[in-house]
């Protein structure tokens, strides 16, 4: 039998894999992804579904927008996924997928795939994945999974998602064609889209800071070196004064 991993197992896994500090401001973003992916691989309901990877991979994408240095991001997202026994490059290449077929299509045309997932035969990957959540009835719901269907509807038509009742509306067709809770994904994507934003303010301050520290580092640098250069003057003055 084999034994469950801890949260720790998966922490322990992570700093393991990623040994470089983690930025303050992105650090407690990582560590909340990482435990609730986590909690959902070690739940016997939970089956892998590349919507879920692509939910997995916007989030990061998306909060960790403008870390730095950049160099570590992919170093981050490898040990994330790496930490839960998992292979990024598959999260990375379902993703990939799934943005080009929705790229391709219409909003109009998610929610009919999703509304009729339940009797749809064998299409393309967008309509298997979602008829293997909608005929599963223990399927394993999670925020995650809502975020990969918001970023369908965001890759196939933008405006769309920019008007509330459009926005709820194409929400609350997809959940009901997939059987799943729509007030849970209503509730869900409002907390992801306030969450994109304190983190966008965050960034904003921390660059508003960094950049008036530089200015402070540059005037002080500035104020030493004309200081040098009166010194200097007096000195070479000082022999004819005399």
């Amino acid at each position: 039998m084999n034994n469950i991993p801890t949260v720790s197992d998966t922490r322990r896994a992570f700093y393991g894999a990623h040994t470089r500090p983690i930025n303050s401001i992105y650090r407690r973003v990582i560590e909340e992804l990482m435990v609730e992916m986590h909690l959902l691989n070690v739940n016997s309901d939970f089956q892998y579904n590349p919507i879920y990877s692509l939910g997995v991979v916007t989030a990061f994408d998306r909060f960790m927008q403008g870390y730095l240095p950049e160099s570590d991001r992919d170093s981050i997202f490898q040990a994330l996924i790496r930490a839960q026994n998992q292979d990024p490059q598959q999260y990375q290449a379902d993703a990939k997928a799934l943005c080009e077929i929705a790229q391709e299509s219409t909003s109009q045309e998610l929610q009919q795939w999703a509304s009729q997932a339940a009797q749809t035969a064998e299409g393309n990957p967008v309509q298997n994945n979602f008829q293997a959540i909608a005929t599963n009835s223990r399927f394993k719901y999670s925020r995650l999974l809502a975020i990969g269907l918001y970023t369908l509807l965001e890759q196939a038509d933008t405006e769309i998602l920019q008007d509330k009742d459009n926005r709820e509306q194409a929400i609350e067709t997809m959940a009901s064609g997939l059987n799943l809770s729509k007030d849970k994904l209503l509730k869900d994507l409002e907390l992801y889209r306030s969450n994109l934003d304190k983190v966008a303010q965050a960034r904003k301050m921390m660059q508003e800071l960094t950049e008036a520290e530089r200015k402070k580092r540059e005037q002080r640098e500035a104020a030493r070196a004309t200081e040098g250069v009166d010194e200097n003057s007096e000195k070479t003055q000082s022999p004819s004064e005399s």
